[in-house]
């Protein structure tokens, strides 16, 4: 919450200080809002069973926005985001639910199946960026921007597909067989949504950065913009026993600005 609450009153005194500038000199400020696609993907972790080998995957990414002229060229833009994050992994895993009729297995010892698993993080997000535009602002440029954002999360499920047989090791080489004969144990299903949030940190921090490509309406504008983010705090409250992954993606979105001076 301090963070936000720095965010806040930095937020405050911007735009204070652009109201209060004399109308001849104040620069343009525009309000508007964007959505695209994400592309996150979970990294780090990969020295734990449970965080490692997990890919890039879709999700949204929508939000709101303020640029507020500092110049003709340079401005401040704070933003509200949804920000789908998380990543996937499909072959071979540990299986982390207890399985019935079989033996508990020692600490740090899993059960392993093939199937696919999905991590679904959603975080509000609020970045604050600088940013740079080449070119006059009545004509078609590009832009560049960067700056850190805090993440606030709002939920975090793993959504499992799939059945497999079940593995001693992470190869798939040892089925799992059933007395008395030794056959090895029938497909179990792993269709299921479990709520994680418990397992994840509440706050994110990070950086994004990136460039874009406006194109001007009258007092209005239209951008492409494409960032890449990068967390840099571990989401797991149990590092020891979860792993140690860091949250990141790239964005392309599409946005509109409205002046309002």
């Amino acid at each position: 919450m301090a963070l936000l609450r720095m965010f806040l009153g930095v937020m405050t005194l911007i735009a204070a200080v652009t109201a209060f500038a004399p109308a001849q000199d104040k620069p343009k400020t525009y309000v508007g809002f964007k959505g695209g696609i994400s592309i996150p993907q979970l990294s780090g972790g990969q020295d734990n069973e449970l965080s490692r080998d997990f890919k890039s995957r879709l999700a949204p990414n929508f939000g709101g926005f303020v640029d507020i002229g500092i110049t003709d060229r340079f401005s401040i833009q704070p933003e509200v985001n949804f920000a789908g994050q998380g990543g996937k992994r499909v072959g071979i895993q540990p299986v982390t639910e207890p399985i019935p009729g079989l033996p508990t297995l020692p600490s740090g010892a899993y059960y392993y199946a093939d199937f696919e698993n999905k991590a679904v993080l959603n975080y509000l997000e609020f970045p604050v960026l600088a940013k740079y535009r080449f070119g006059d602002r009545d004509k078609p440029g590009f832009y560049v921007n960067g700056g850190p954002y805090y993440g606030r999360l709002l939920s975090a499920k793993t959504n499992t597909a799939g059945s497999s047989t079940l593995y001693l090791d992470r190869d798939g080489t040892i089925p799992v067989l059933l007395p008395p004969n030794g056959d090895p144990l029938p497909p179990i299903p792993f269709d299921a949504t479990t709520d994680i949030k418990n397992d994840v940190n509440s706050n994110n921090f990070g950086f994004t950065g990136g460039g874009g490509f406006e194109i001007p309406f009258g007092k209005n504008y239209l951008q492409i913009d494409a960032r890449i983010s990068r967390g840099l705090l571990s989401i797991q409250r149990d590092t020891a026993a979860n792993g140690n992954s860091k949250t990141g993606n790239i964005v392309i979105s599409i946005g509109w600005a409205f002046g309002v001076n």
